[in-house]
């Protein structure tokens, strides 16, 4: 660390000339047969985390919390000379750590595709052209132009511009930003709060201070709701898995047997209990969800926002570029001087910036363009250019014409144009009746100012813009009505306009000011917000004080955003939304960054966060029922029967078959709820305990049947149980997957496939007594007749219990 500060001390210290001259750089940027030479030099410019090995991933599904278990069953074997169950233990292991590994490897690559689709991307200054590069390109020597919203890419000196306001609280700590000027320096990962610069690269990649402070702090990591809810579950599992087993365990030795083998047998049934499969469970389906999720143009920074969103009840939603189209065309323009419709545009022009590639100056500059006095752009000379603030709504610049005559230039939202211009008092009513006019119409209207020779402003005139809603919108926005979300549109814009687009789109027209809660109490506050159709007039600390006061009333609240000045109300909302072209704060902020425009992309992404919510029900379900029908179907015919209806062979590859096709319920095909989902734990619980509890009487079916009814011989009889407990848990997983019958939704290829495959192999096993003892073809499919009779027997119980649940809680409701 001295060294690195040592270094930054002689960048602060160093002049601009100087640090040209160490890096071989010039105003003109690098030229780019230099490139080449200076990546073998200094590497890209990213901040590489210290991943685990993949053989050390490898070994940890090998030899990690629960392998270790099995492990020690299997060197128990040894011990007790079982040789043929160490084998197979010690085989079945490998194959574990094998599909683990691999399933884990694909989720982390599909993952880290997805990261690199959200790197961040900066203006480069190369041969005298200015391009859009990753910023994984720079190198020592490169210029760039920083501006506002943007995430400073590398340590840079700055060379060029008028000033930066920038938030250095990432590195610091300190909340308040920094203000900068030519030569001073500005390190990565500082967030640009206001202003616009150009800047000369000095240090990049783990050179940086950031990359130094990097190798010291390790990234916390959060748990959704629903990761808490399915870890519960787990620990209930175990617990309860620990409890039996002992009991188990205390039994045999009143009853005299060998202690190693019934340890064996213990550790065995322990990991059969034991939710192994949960981790990769929810890594794969989390990843697969990620997937599908960038296909439809939604690129998850954040895994555990697919489940949040599932639950989402109220979406705050932008207008511009959201609900509408961000595709702005002039309409005619008013002057409030002599001066003429086509100069106002000229003049306007010149306090745009093109290389910028903002979405009002494009439509300015465009139009612009068409006309004669275009030609004249080259004979003004332009300087100190202050673009656009949020704060100060309007940006600025310094003319100086051929007749060397200099004057000043601001364009920004009416309101702060009038408040410049010394000719406001004859001309403000007018002015706002303009507006308000255009906003009716759903048009939003920029002002423009000139200083006269006196260097006085006057007000020139107004630009109007109008954004028309998208086709999709009203179609959207009922579709997620219809699937139990509150739209509330939030605007920077006049309450007019507001009110105009949200009547085209279907949105409620009870449009508030932020001025309506911002100085009530939070009771008094929250229920203004709650009541409210939307938001206009809003400025990006505003979102951040909605965000709170939904959530204080129980809501889980999406909110979407694009500016720097929205990062705190995508950080503090349930699912922070970065919309297509926000800033790189903002994305970085963010769980779900959209790369396309439009409500739809987010109502997609809610539906598919629904059905992966869906998948992972179906799984707590499964698991719990099948951990209850094993465990107590076992604990009791030791305890009540003195018979141990399976081997301890025969438990781990029961669970290994059970494990295998349940990874695939993450490509599962199911139906997404038309309601916000939540975490009913007591039905969950509830459900499975039924299931659980028919599975323990159907397997008492079948042991009487084997014992009483064709008096098999013991070990005969434990192949014949291990195989019903075989079929009948993988058939439990497509009761669990619906509330309907088992035929109301179609299964997925992959989980049908699965599931049969894993059975069939069960059923040769102990038709040929693979490592047990054979049963036959005949009993085989006495086995499969009696466990499919209780399959269909079991889901028509388990609809007529989601029945009776859901009256139940209706009851309740009314009540």
């Amino acid at each position: 660390m001295d060294k690195i500060t040592a270094n930054i001390d002689y960048l602060k210290k160093a002049s601009i000339s100087e640090l040209f001259k160490k890096f071989s750089s010039s105003e003109q940027g690098l030229a780019n047969e230099e490139l080449k030479e200076r990546f073998q030099q200094y590497g890209y410019n990213e901040i590489s985390e210290k991943k685990e090995s993949s053989f050390m991933k490898f070994l940890s599904y090998f030899w990690g919390p629960i392998p270790w278990m099995i492990e020690i069953a299997s060197i128990l074997s040894a011990i007790i000379h079982h040789w043929e169950d160490f084998w197979v233990i010690f085989t079945l292991l490998l194959l574990n750590a094998v599909i683990g590994f691999w399933q884990e490897h694909k989720a982390d690559n599909a993952i880290e595709l997805l990261k690199q689709k959200l790197a961040l991307k900066t203006k480069v200054l190369r041969e005298g052209k200015w391009q859009e590069l990753a910023a994984r390109e720079l190198v020592p020597g490169d210029i760039v132009r920083i501006r506002l919203g943007d995430i400073i890419p590398a340590d840079v000196k700055l060379i060029s511009g008028s000033y930066l306001s920038v938030d250095e609280s990432t590195l610091t700590g300190e909340s308040l930003p920094v203000d900068k000027k030519i030569s001073d320096l500005c390190y990565a990962g500082s967030i640009i709060r206001q202003g616009e610069m150009n800047a000369l690269v000095v240090a990049t990649a783990m050179n940086t201070f950031f990359g130094q402070t990097a190798k010291l702090v390790a990234e916390a990591k959060t748990q959704s709701h629903f990761q808490k809810a399915i870890i519960k579950i787990g620990n209930y599992l175990i617990v309860l898995a620990i409890v039996l087993v002992a009991i188990i365990f205390i039994v045999a030795l009143f009853r005299h047997e060998g202690v190693l083998q019934t340890l064996q047998f213990a550790l065995v049934l322990t990991i059969a209990a034991i939710p192994v499969a949960l981790p990769a469970v929810l890594t794969v389906t989390m990843a697969v969800g990620a997937i599908a999720l960038a296909k439809n143009k939604a690129i998850v920074s954040k895994l555990a926002a697919i489940e949040e969103m599932a639950g989402m009840d109220i979406l705050c939603s932008d207008k511009t570029g959201t609900i509408t189209k961000n595709q702005l065309s002039l309409a005619p323009l008013k002057s409030f001087s002599e001066a003429s419709e086509n100069e106002i545009l000229f003049w306007a022009t010149l306090a745009s910036r093109e290389e910028d590639q903002d979405p009002i100056d494009n439509v300015i500059i465009n139009k612009t363009k068409t006309l004669e006095i275009f030609k004249t752009l080259k004979n003004y000379h332009l300087s100190d250019f202050k673009p656009f603030n949020p704060v100060i709504k309007r940006t600025e610049v310094s003319v100086q014409d051929a007749q060397k005559h200099k004057f000043k230039i601001s364009k920004g939202a009416p309101q702060a144009i009038l408040a410049l211009a010394t000719n406001s008092k004859k001309i403000t009513n007018q002015v706002e009746a303009e507006v308000n006019s255009l906003a009716t119409k759903g048009y939003r209207a920029l002002g423009l100012a000139k200083t006269d020779s006196t260097g006085h402003w006057q007000f020139m005139g107004i630009i109007p813009f109008f954004d028309p809603p998208r086709k999709d919108s009203a179609e959207t926005i009922k579709t997620a009505e219809s699937m139990g979300i509150e739209v509330k549109m939030v605007t920077g814009d006049h309450s007019a306009i507001a009110k105009e687009i949200a009547q085209r789109v279907n949105l409620s027209t009870n449009i508030m000011s932020a001025e309506t809660f911002l100085k009530k109490s939070d009771a008094e506050a929250g229920k203004i917000v709650e009541e409210a159709g939307g938001f206009a007039q809003v400025y990006p600390e505003h979102k951040y004080r909605i965000v709170e006061l939904l959530q204080k009333r129980g809501h889980i609240v999406g909110m979407t955003g694009d500016g720097v000045n929205d990062a705190p109300a995508l950080k503090k909302a349930n699912i922070g939304i970065a919309v297509n072209g926000a800033t790189d704060a903002a994305k970085s902020a963010a769980a779900i960054v959209l790369t396309l425009p439009g409500l739809s992309v987010i109502i997609n992404a809610i539906k598919e966060s629904r059905k992966i919510f869906q998948r992972m029900n179906s799984y707590a379900i499964y698991r719990i029922a099948e951990t209850i029908r094993v465990l107590f179907f076992i604990t009791l015919s030791i305890i009540v029967f003195n018979f141990y209806p399976v081997t301890a062979i025969m438990i781990v590859m029961l669970a290994l078959f059970n494990d295998a096709p349940i990874m695939a319920i993450a490509y599962d095909r199911v139906h997404y709820s038309n309601q916000p989902e939540k975490w009913a734990m007591h039905r969950v619980l509830n459900m499975s305990t039924f299931l659980g509890i028919l599975g323990v009487i159907s397997s008492f079916g079948i042991f009487y049947i084997a014992q009483e009814v064709l008096h098999l011989p013991a070990d005969i009889m434990q192949s014949f149980i291990f195989l019903k407990l075989a079929v009948a848990g993988h058939l439990t997983i497509f009761v669990t997957r619906t509330r309907g019958h088992f035929w109301s939704i179609k299964p997925s290829g992959a989980l049908f496939w699965s599931a049969v495959i894993t059975k069939a192999l069960a059923t040769l096993l102990v038709v040929y007594g693979w490592w047990v003892s054979p049963i036959g073809w005949q009993l085989a499919g006495f086995v499969w007749a009696y466990a499919l009779i209780a399959f269909v027997i079991t889901d028509f119980l388990k609809v007529w219990a989601y029945k009776f649940l859901d009256r139940r809680q209706q009851k309740k409701q009314i009540k």
